[in-house]
C-alpha cells in the first residue's frame, strides 16, 4: 500500500480487528453455560414482551413547509424553530468575535492537543520500497485561554512581520493546532484568508494564489520545496511563513520571499502587540478553493456570518454538546466539513485532539507497530468522516470477520441482526441487557478501534450508503449525523438529528436556512410528484454564500437574490421530501446523461449502487449519448481480486496483469450484473464494458477531491483513449 492519504482509505481497519478474540474474554469470566443462559434470558423474553407493549410508533415532524417567496417550488423550514437562526452566542456576529468569547467563556479547560513525536523510523517492503512509520506520545494540550494568546500573538506578529492588511492571507497545509491560530490570528486583523488543499496540485495552486493576489502564504515546512519550484509563477506572494515541523526546513531557496517560521511570528506579536481590527458580519472571512470535480477549482467566498450561522445551527442538532466531549480532527481544514466541525467544537467548548489520516488507527500506514494510533491515544467521544472511510471500515471489518468463520462469524452474525432489529424498532429488549451482552461478546473490540468512546459521529462529504449508517450504529454503538451542505453554504444546509433511525436521508434543513425544491421538468422531477415532491435543491439563508471570487458569470448562474432579499443558491442536486420533513438526495443534474434511444441514466446513481461489489474499490460510469449502453472505469480491490485468482487458478505475474485477463474481467462484471440487479437497475444502466485498472485514484493523482469524490472530467481526460475502445 502507498504511503499517502487516498491509499490510507482503501483499507484503514481491515487487519485491525482480531475476530478471533470476540468471545474469549466473556467466555473466561461467565464461562460457556453462562452464555447460554444470557442469551436465553436477553432473546428470549424480550421477543415475547415485544409482542405485548410494541405499539406503532408515531412519526416525528422535523420539517415544516413553509412560504418563503422567490422561485415558485415546495419549501421546508426546521420544525422546532420558526425563524431561521443567526448566532450561536448574544453578540458573536463574526468568528472573530466567537473565538474571543469562547476563549474566555472556557478559558481553563482544554483547546488543542496534540502529539509529539517519540522516535522515527523506516521499513523497506518486499519490493523495495521505504515506507516512514512514527512512534508519537500521548496528547499534550492547551487551553482556550492559552490558545487565545497564541492567537493574540500571532495576529500582531503578522503585522510586525511585514503583512499588508489590505491584502490575503493563504494556509497550504495538513489540518494541525497551528493552522486553527493561523487562521484566527488572521481574523483578529480583519484579514481575509484563502484556504488551500495540501494535496491541490501544481497548477491548482498557481492558479490559486494568483488570482487572489495572496501576498503572505502560511505552510507546513515540507511544502517548501514545492513552492520553491514554482517562485517564478507567483505573482503576488511576498511574505512566507512556515510550520516547524521535526526536520530542519530549507529555506536557502526562498531567498526572493521574506521567509520565517511560525513560532518567531508569535514571538514578533508578544514583544510587540498590535491592536486588533476586528471585521463585520458581511466581511469576506474565507475564500475557500474547492478541490471540485471539473477544471480549475474555485474560490467561494464565505462571509463571517455564514460561519456563525451553520455554527449557531449545527449546535441545536448534536445532543448533549459541551466540554466534556473530545473531538479526533484529522480531515483536511481546507475541506469545508471539516472547518465547520471545528467551529462548531470551539462554540461547545470541546476538546480538539489533531491526529492524520495516516495515523489515525494502531495499524495506519505511518504508526510504528505496536505504539497507539491517534484514536486509541484520544479516546473521542466525537468525529467526523466522509463515506468513503465509513466504506472501507465496514468493508475490512465484514471481509475479516468472513477470514475468521467458525462460531466468531456465526457470533458476529447474530448479534449483527439482533442488533439491526432493535434499532429499526422490532424489538423492544434489545436495548437493555441484551445489548449490554452484544456488546461484551462481540462488538467492544470493534469499538476500541476508534478508542472506545465514541458517542456520535458526523458524516458528510457525499452519500452514505444505507448500509455502512446501519454497520457503523451497531458496531460503533454511536449515532450518525448525516449531513448536507456544500462549500457555497458553508456546510449547512440539512443534518439528520440523533434519533432519527432511518438511513439514506439527511434530515430536515438546519434552522439556519430554508430548503426548497424547484422543478425540473427536463430530467422528470417535479414538485407535484407523488408520493413525494421532488425536484431541484435550493438552499436559502444565512448560510448561503457570497459567491465565487472574480467569476460573476457562475455566480449569476447559481446564486439568485429574490424580492425580499434573501439570497439562494441552486446546488444541482435532485432530492425529494420525505412527509416527516426530511432531505433525501436521489440525483444530480450533470450526472444524468440521455442515451441513444431516449433513455435517461444517472450515473452517480448507478456508481453508488455497484460499488457494493466486493471487487470494486473505485469506479467512473460513463455513457456516450451516440450509444445504446454505459462503460465503466473500474479500480478493483487488490485484495479480492487476488483472492479470487487464487481459488480460481488462474495464473499472473503481477497485478496490472491480472486485471487485463479476459477471466478477470468477466468475474468482475458477472458481479456487477448481480448487484445491479439486487438493487433493481435497467438493463441499460449496467455497464456492458469495463476496463480494470490496477492504480488506486488519489487526492495527489488528481483524479478524486480530497473528500475521495471522483472527479468525473478530470478521469474522462486521463483515460480518454481507454473510454474510446471500449465503444469501439
Amino acid at each position: 500500500m502507498e504511503n499517502s492519504e487516498g491509499a490510507t482509505f482503501n483499507t484503514p481497519i481491515s487487519e485491525i480487528l482480531d475476530v478471533s478474540g470476540y468471545s474469549s474474554s466473556f467466555v473466561k469470566t461467565y464461562g460457556t453455560y453462562g452464555i447460554v443462559v444470557a442469551v436465553i434470558v436477553s432473546i428470549i423474553i424480550p421477543m415475547l414482551l415485544s409482542t405485548l407493549i410494541m405499539g406503532k410508533k408515531k412519526r416525528k415532524k422535523r420539517g415544516v413547509p413553509v412560504e418563503v417567496g422567490g422561485e415558485a417550488g415546495y419549501a421546508v423550514r426546521n420544525a422546532r424553530f420558526s425563524e431561521l437562526v443567526q448566532v450561536p452566542l448574544a453578540g458573536a456576529t463574526t468568528m472573530a468575535a466567537l473565538f474571543e468569547q469562547c476563549c474566555k467563556k472556557y478559558s481553563r479547560d482544554r483547546f488543542t492537543g496534540t502529539r509529539k513525536l517519540i522516535k522515527k523510523d523506516f521499513v523497506t517492503a518486499s519490493d523495495g520500497r521505504k515506507f516512514e512509520k512514527l512512534h508519537l506520545g500521548d496528547y499534550e494540550w492547551q487551553t482556550y485561554g492559552q490558545v487565545y494568546r497564541r492567537v493574540c500573538n500571532f495576529a500582531s506578529g503578522l503585522v510586525n512581520f511585514g503583512h499588508n492588511v489590505d491584502t490575503r492571507a493563504a494556509i497550504f497545509a495538513e489540518t494541525r493546532a497551528e493552522w486553527q491560530i493561523a487562521f484566527q490570528g488572521c481574523f483578529r486583523q480583519s484579514i481575509t484568508v484563502v484556504t488551500i488543499y495540501a494535496s491541490l496540485g501544481e497548477e491548482a495552486l498557481i492558479h490559486s494564489l494568483n488570482e487572489t493576489q495572496v501576498s503572505t502564504l502560511i505552510c507546513d515546512s515540507k511544502q517548501l520545496k514545492k513552492l520553491a519550484a514554482i517562485s517564478s509563477r507567483l505573482t503576488t506572494i511576498t511574505n512566507v511563513i512556515y510550520f516547524e515541523d521535526d526536520e530542519a526546513a530549507n529555506v536557502s531557496s526562498l531567498s526572493n520571499w521574506n521567509v520565517c517560521s511560525f513560532n518567531e511570528v508569535e514571538k514578533l506579536g508578544e514583544r510587540a502587540p498590535v491592536p486588533a481590527s476586528l471585521p463585520s458580519k458581511d466581511s469576506v472571512a474565507v475564500i475557500m478553493y474547492t478541490s471540485g470535480s471539473t477544471g480549475l477549482p474555485k474560490g467561494v467566498m464565505i462571509t463571517h456570518g455564514n460561519i456563525v450561522a451553520t455554527a449557531a445551527a449545527v449546535m441545536t442538532v448534536i445532543p448533549r454538546l459541551g466540554r466534556n466531549d473530545v473531538y479526533l480532527a484529522y480531515l483536511p481544514l481546507a475541506h469545508v466539513f471539516e472547518l465547520a466541525a471545528e467551529s462548531v467544537m470551539l462554540t461547545a467548548g470541546v476538546a480538539v485532539g489533531y491526529g492524520s489520516p495516516l495515523t489515525l488507527t494502531d495499524t495506519s500506514n505511518k504508526i510504528m507497530k505496536g505504539t497507539k494510533g491517534d484514536a486509541s491515544a484520544l479516546k473521542p467521544t466525537l468525529m467526523a468522516a466522509v463515506p468513503a472511510i465509513l466504506d472501507r471500515v465496514r468493508d475490512g471489518v465484514l471481509k475479516k470477520v468472513e477470514e475468521k468463520g467458525g462460531v466468531a462469524k456465526k457470533l458476529f452474525d447474530i448479534a449483527y441482526k439482533r442488533r439491526l432489529a432493535a434499532i429499526e424498532g422490532s424489538w423492544f429488549g434489545a436495548w437493555g441487557l441484551e445489548r449490554w451482552l452484544w456488546d461484551i461478546i462481540v462488538f467492544e473490540r470493534v469499538r476500541a478501534v476508534l478508542g472506545g468512546h465514541i458517542r456520535f459521529m458526523l458524516c458528510g462529504g457525499a452519500p452514505l450508503s444505507g448500509n455502512s449508517q446501519r454497520f457503523i450504529n451497531i458496531c460503533m454503538g454511536a449515532p450518525i449525523g448525516q449531513g448536507y451542505g456544500l462549500t457555497e453554504t458553508f456546510a449547512g444546509a440539512a443534518f439528520s438529528e440523533w434519533d432519527d433511525t432511518n438511513v439514506g436521508r439527511v434530515g430536515p434543513p438546519l434552522p439556519c436556512c430554508y430548503i426548497k425544491l424547484v422543478s425540473w421538468e427536463e430530467g422528470g422531477y417535479t414538485t407535484s410528484d407523488k408520493p413525494m415532491p421532488r425536484g431541484e435543491v435550493v438552499v436559502g439563508g444565512f448560510s448561503v454564500t457570497s459567491g465565487y471570487f472574480n467569476n460573476p458569470g457562475k455566480t449569476d448562474e447559481v446564486y439568485k437574490v429574490d424580492e425580499k432579499g434573501m439570497r439562494w443558491f441552486y446546488t444541482g442536486d435532485i432530492g425529494q421530501f420525505h412527509p416527516d420533513g426530511c432531505l433525501e438526495i436521489i440525483d444530480r443534474k450533470k450526472d444524468i446523461v440521455k442515451l441513444q434511444h431516449g433513455e435517461y441514466i444517472s450515473l452517480g446513481k448507478v456508481e453508488a449502487a455497484l460499488m457494493s461489489s466486493d471487487y470494486v474499490d473505485n469506479m467512473m460510469v460513463y455513457a456516450d449519448p451516440f450509444h445504446n449502453y454505459c462503460v465503466a472505469l473500474l479500480v478493483p480491490s487488490q485484495k479480492v481480486l487476488e483472492k479470487w485468482a487464487k481459488e480460481a487458478g488462474i495464473q499472473y505475474n503481477d497485478f496490472p496483469e491480472l486485471c487485463g485477463k479476459a477471466e478477470t474481467i468477466s468475474e468482475v462484471q458477472r458481479s456487477l450484473s448481480k448487484v445491479g440487479k439486487d438493487a433493481k437497475l435497467d438493463k441499460f444502466e449496467i455497464p456492458a464494458k469495463i476496463k480494470l485498472l490496477p492504480d488506486p485514484w488519489t487526492p495527489e493523482s488528481g483524479l478524486v477531491t480530497a473528500a475521495l469524490k471522483i472527479k468525473r472530467e478530470q478521469l474522462k481526460t486521463k483515460f480518454k483513449d481507454e473510454l474510446q475502445k471500449l465503444y469501439e
